[in-house]
């Protein structure tokens, strides 16, 4: 079988439904509070506006590629369980961006964006856990190949030319997780939606590429022997990834990978102070804290001792201390710059204790979970254990971040960016198009 001619026709072809469509305005408005706050300067960053020297603001390629750093600078945006990664930061700033220069109308829009996200959940199956834990970073990697595949879409390219365009994405894929806890690993999302813009580029100029074996290429390099590229499509679209599993929206602005262990962390804390008891008598007793997860669960949140507010967005020491001290995990303890450094006494206190009786993390990493566990000077022990399904039940108000996120602006302004992200018409999807500018 030529699986990238298999997988075009699918993007050509296949059609997301209502459900579909209106989980993509979801991500949209998601998208939008992540953004918003390092597009306007609120946040301190300074990729941004070094990016802006290099890269400039006239072209459809860097703008893809400014969209996509800034929605995923605070690490802030959603995630997809089976694309291991974050796919609207890759797959939205290469939408928006061509949508600057060749608009569309808003079905045709929320469509591609429903396909980018179906591509990447099957590329994270293709490619098996292995993919990432060979070092990949597939926000990077399989996200270049999922805008892609959006841009196809979009374009309404036939087949033969859809499997062009995602040859010349595959063959530049690339990204690496060693960058995580710098502002590389945000650049990576602008890195893989301009290579995706670009390969549109370039196959609308007709630019020659392979139109087979590019695809499965890609999959085995990338696997360490355990590719499954039939999952990349089999059973297209029932039901559509965008849907179910569907994109999780974060609660926190940390790596996904210390949200149980942030939560069970909070639930303890809550149980304490409702028992009438005070937070300083907890926390000046605590001389243990300790977090189990399964082996490999903490691959992704590998800091160990931060040395700033990036990198402590990959420390469960630090995300355990700041979640006990303040009940919220704030954004200025995770923005670039120097972290908060009242947290690091209590974040010294916390082991990593891997449960060997778990199942590795790579197997399922659905069925991770953390178990905090606060040694007392008495030698009392709480203890509470938090799953990621757990997680993932609670609902993230998504309107009431886009709220939080334009505090800032004045309430005319406001209005007029949340009734653009309802995307309700092609004129409201104009409107956001430009405030994005």
């Amino acid at each position: 079988m030529n699986l990238t001619a298999a997988l075009a026709e699918r993007i050509v072809n296949s059609q997301p439904d209502d459900a579909a469509r209106d989980a993509a305005r979801n991500g949209v408005r998601d998208f939008l509070a992540v953004s918003w706050p390092v597009l306007q300067g609120q946040v301190p960053d300074s990729g941004l506006p070094a990016l802006r020297r290099v890269y400039g603001d006239g072209g459809t390629r860097s703008h893809a590629l400014l969209l996509g750093y800034a929605s995923h600078a605070l690490d802030y945006d959603d995630f997809h369980a089976d694309f291991r990664g974050h796919p609207s930061v890759v797959i939205l700033p290469a939408l928006f961006a061509w949508q600057q220069q060749q608009p569309a109308e808003l079905n045709d829009f929320l469509d591609a964006y429903a396909i980018g996200v179906e591509v990447a959940g099957r590329l994270g199956v293709a490619v098996s856990q292995q993919h990432y834990a060979l070092g990949h970073h597939n926000t990077a990697t399989l996200g270049t190949l999922a805008a892609a595949a959006a841009l196809a879409r979009l374009l309404h390219l036939d087949t033969s030319t859809t499997a062009t365009l995602l040859g010349i994405a595959a063959t530049q894929a690339s990204g690496l997780r060693a960058q995580f806890g710098s502002a590389v690993k945000p650049l990576h999302a602008g890195f893989a939606a301009e290579r995706a813009v670009t390969a549109a580029q370039l196959t609308l100029a007709g630019f020659d590429g392979r139109q087979g074996g590019v695809i499965e290429a890609f999959i085995t390099a990338t696997s360490n022997g355990q590719a499954r590229p039939e999952k990349l499509i089999e059973n297209w679209a029932q039901p559509w990834r965008i849907v179910t599993p569907g994109l999780e929206f974060k609660p926190f602005p940390t790596c996904a990978g210390t949200h149980s262990a942030a939560e069970a962390t909070r639930i303890l804390r809550q149980a304490w102070l409702a028992s009438g008891k005070s937070l300083d008598s907890l926390l000046e007793n605590i001389c243990d804290i300790s977090v189990a997860f399964p082996p490999g669960g903490d691959i992704a949140a590998s800091v160990r001792v931060p040395t700033n507010g990036i990198e402590a967005r990959f420390s469960l020491e630090y995300v355990i201390a700041a979640m006990l001290m303040y009940n919220d995990l704030r954004l200025e303890d995770f923005a670039e710059g120097d972290l908060n450094h009242a947290v690091m006494p209590l974040a010294s206190k916390v082991r990593r204790t891997p449960d060997e009786s778990a199942p590795p993390d790579a197997i399922n990493p659905a069925l991770r979970f953390h178990v905090v566990t606060l040694t007392l000077r008495d030698g009392t022990q709480l203890q509470h254990r938090r799953t990621r399904q757990q997680s993932l039940a609670d609902t993230v108000d998504v309107a009431g971040k886009l709220r939080a996120a334009l505090l800032k602006e004045t309430p005319q302004r406001q209005q007029r960016l949340f009734e653009s992200s309802n995307l309700r018409s092609t004129a409201e999807l104009t409107a956001l198009t430009q405030l994005l500018l």
